[in-house]
């Protein structure tokens, strides 16, 4: 059976599917931090909902990556999970100047 990490590698050597993973780089970022706020608060997806007002098909979503969820459904996500939403700009490369 072939892993997951082995698929990737095989994928990200084609061009287009390198292109399109890329281009949702942001999402996966904000699906794997919402997972693991998760999990270091030791709850379940039905448990965030709960405290959230929601529905776990809903954090089931936040979770999937498809989408973006807003700086408020963060923050309710934060507050639910025992964490604080901290946002923070980076480089687009490691020696990228600023434009003048």
């Amino acid at each position: 059976m072939t892993s997951l990490k082995e698929l990737k590698k095989k994928w990200m050597k084609d061009a287009e599917f390198k292109t399109e993973y890329d281009a949702m780089e942001e999402e996966f970022a904000v699906a794997a931090a919402l997972f693991d706020a998760r999990a270091k608060a030791h709850m379940t997806q039905e448990e965030v909902a709960r405290a959230m007002g929601t529905t776990q098909a809903v954090i089931a979503r936040l979770e999937g990556g498809g989408s973006l969820p807003s700086t408020r459904t963060l923050k309710k996500f934060a507050q639910a999970t025992g964490m604080r939403l901290r946002i923070s700009f980076e480089p687009d490369t490691p020696h990228s100047a600023p434009p003048s």
